[in-house]
């Protein structure tokens, strides 16, 4: 193993939009309905893909993850959605479910078609927006956030980022990706709602400085007055209470995985949160990430090449997290201030 160990690791970089869909066969989509100051995003694989998931947070808010468990009969998964909304927002996968089943995706059970979308939502319901709907609006947002899916798309407030929100800023959806010696591509999705603080608190540098490439969220470096070891004082605690909190994220690859080995992936991307917010998994976050992979490039050397993956899979999402804050600009009527605002960079 020694040899495929000294070839690897040394050149990663991002892949040409250095978003989750470097990963060929993979697309994404927003939908935001600023009254409400939410919104939800869909991920897209073209075939049914490999999936798992990893819940390291106190409060998390789920749909068929149960499915994604490696003893599990459903192999693949047609789409993943994340959005804003808290329980109400887990409606958002039911349109992306009616749309799929229309294309004729799905699970096939006998002559019928079930589409697999696991989702995962976040606390975004005392931010400020106007939540007083006749009817539940994330139904509409999943279908129309399928229906926008493209390999480009939008970071900051956007999808289910629209009304996210830090401890000191406004939250945002990130996204990053590294494309390995070995040829795999990874990438992460993400949607920063935490208690913690992205940023080291009153200062504009971020946590995951140095997992930075180029100047992908504003190019500051660590800072050097950083002390992990003191809370961040919360600002949005009165506002929106201790369980207002959610960073839900997904990382792909187009490697070949197993389900198990897909869930060690979810599993070590992990590390990207714990990188990235300060503090993260608390009892007051639901935090998860999901794991896809496309099937598309077997591992030449499993051993070393899934180790590989979960470093490049905890990267991405440390970077996407900061990408996600960086990028956040302002709406009316906003609790918390977007990073461009309180430092006054671009």
């Amino acid at each position: 193993m020694g040899a495929a160990s000294e070839r690897k690791g040394e050149g990663m970089k991002p892949g040409a939009r250095n978003l989750i869909t470097d990963v060929p066969g993979l697309k994404v989509g927003n939908a935001r309905n600023d009254r409400v100051k939410s919104g939800t995003t869909v991920l897209l694989a073209d075939q049914p893909s490999v999936a798992s998931v990893e819940v390291m947070g106190g409060a998390p808010g789920t749909r068929e993850t149960d499915l994604l468990a490696p003893d599990k009969t459903v192999q693949g998964v047609d789409a993943l959605v994340l959005s804003g909304g808290s329980a109400f927002g887990l409606e958002a996968a039911s349109g992306v479910v009616d749309a799929l089943r229309a294309q004729g995706r799905g699970f096939a059970v006998g002559d019928m078609r079930v589409p697999i979308v696991p989702s995962a939502i976040l606390f975004d319901l005392l931010n400020g927006g106007d939540k007083d709907w006749n009817s539940n609006p994330y139904r509409a947002l999943g279908a129309e956030a399928l229906e926008a899916v493209s390999m480009d798309f939008a970071l900051g407030t956007a999808g289910a980022g629209t009304g996210a929100g830090t401890a000191e800023l406004k939250g945002g959806l990130g996204s990053a990706s590294l494309v390995l010696d070995s040829g795999h591509t990874v990438g992460a999705l993400v949607a920063v709602n935490a208690f913690g603080s992205a940023n080291v608190p009153g200062h504009p540098h971020f946590w995951a400085a140095p997992f930075e490439v180029g100047a992908e969220f504003g190019g500051l470096g660590p800072c050097p007055e950083a002390v992990p070891l003191t809370l961040p004082k919360n600002k949005t605690l009165e506002a929106l209470n201790a369980k207002a909190n959610t960073t839900i994220a997904i990382v792909a690859t187009d490697a070949v995985l197993t389900k198990g080995q897909a869930k060690r992936l979810a599993t070590v991307a992990h590390d990207g949160m714990a990188r990235s917010l300060v503090p993260s998994h608390t009892p007051l976050d639901g935090d998860l990430v999901f794991s896809l992979a496309t099937g598309a490039r077997p591992l030449e050397d499993p051993a070393s090449d899934q180790m590989l993956l979960g470093h490049a899979a905890a990267s991405c999402l440390a970077r996407a997290i900061a990408r996600g804050v960086h990028a956040a600009t302002p709406a009316e009527g906003d609790s918390l201030p977007t990073w461009q605002e309180a430092w006054g960079r671009t």
